[in-house]
């Protein structure tokens, strides 16, 4: 009998960690003896982690309607090309110079043009998030079930990053989708993009602007960015809008011999055999149509949406301008 209770009490010592699974999280015994044997984490520090993970309610109510889904462009730009954030842009620009100017010369991105992405993604740091990295993509990977597979596999690439830059698991704060820093990664893209582009030995997306500025156009160039090349232009479209090609998505795949004989005219397109994407955008009075080139795409390749390509490309003019004064 007394070896038995020994048994019992021995058994009952070593039952602990799995009843430290968070309730809240399905499936985490899965998803933690997957990182365990792919990336050799140890079992009972994730334990342990995950048991301090909170899921937040705010979190997917916000990925259930982002703006872009509910709000027309007239809005939708109203939100982002304003003169506060025309200033911003400037004051950052002007800050930050010799690094853009290094990014531009080094990668081919304009300055404009990062310094928009940084105005609309954070306010150029203004506002990089507020929810806790771990908790974001947690309650997305284990409680929002039409995207787990991707969360669950951000989630993985965040556990590595911090073991690979040496960062707190619990700390870092972002989005409500778990993108992080200046120019808002994701934990793959920072894994993949980001660069050490002032050359301390660390990528620093954080606090850091000028590696920042290197990592998105870094980005930007690995996504076809083109040296030199346009990003959009206006279209005018003579009778029927040809609904086959606003269906292509954004991919350029569109000649402009195709183009030309739907009716669809390029007044101030520069000469070229490049393929193009045609678009729309509604405006208070009606749709306006524009011609997308491959710069236009590997802005939404940062966010897949024409909107926010556009809102970036506008935002980019406004800043130059302003700057040039």
């Amino acid at each position: 009998m007394k070896q038995l209770l020994i048994a019992l009490s021995a058994l009952m010592f070593a039952l602990p960690a799995a009843a430290q699974l968070n309730p809240e999280l399905p499936e985490l015994e899965q998803f933690i003896d997957e990182v365990v044997d792919e990336f050799g984490f140890d079992r009972d520090e994730l334990i342990d982690l995950f048991a301090q993970v909170e899921v937040k309610e705010s979190i997917l109510n916000a990925i259930a309607r982002p703006a872009e889904r509910v709000r027309p462009w007239h809005e939708y730009r109203n939100i982002f090309i304003t003169p506060a954030r025309i200033k911003g842009g400037v004051n950052f620009w002007k800050n930050n110079a010799e690094t853009l100017a290094q990014a531009e010369q080094q990668y081919g991105v304009p300055a404009e043009i990062i310094v928009a992405i940084l105005g609309v993604e954070t306010n150029y740091g203004g506002n990089m998030g507020s929810f806790r990295v771990i908790d974001a993509l947690s309650t997305l990977a284990f409680r929002y079930p039409p995207r787990s597979p991707f969360f669950r596999s951000e989630l993985k690439h965040f556990l590595v990053l911090t073991q690979e830059e040496q960062m707190s698991r619990l700390d870092p704060v972002g989005s409500y989708a778990g993108a992080m820093g200046l120019g808002q990664f994701m934990p793959s893209s920072y894994r993949a993009y980001a660069v050490d582009f002032n050359n301390d030995g660390k990528r620093n997306i954080w606090t850091n602007p000028v590696d920042a500025i290197g990592s998105i156009a870094n980005y930007l160039k690995v996504h076809g960015w083109v040296r030199g090349e346009s990003v959009v232009h206006p279209a005018e479209l003579e009778g029927d809008v040809p609904q086959t090609l606003l269906d292509r998505g954004l991919k350029p795949a569109t000649s402009r011999e195709e183009l030309r004989i739907m009716d669809v005219n390029m007044p101030d397109l520069p000469p070229g055999d490049d393929k193009l994407t045609l678009f729309s955008l509604t405006q208070v009075d009606g749709e306006e149509y524009w011609l997308g080139r491959q710069n236009f795409y590997a802005i939404t390749r940062y966010n897949h949406s024409r909107m926010y390509a556009m809102a970036v490309y506008q935002l980019a003019g406004e800043i130059r301008q302003a700057y040039e004064k």
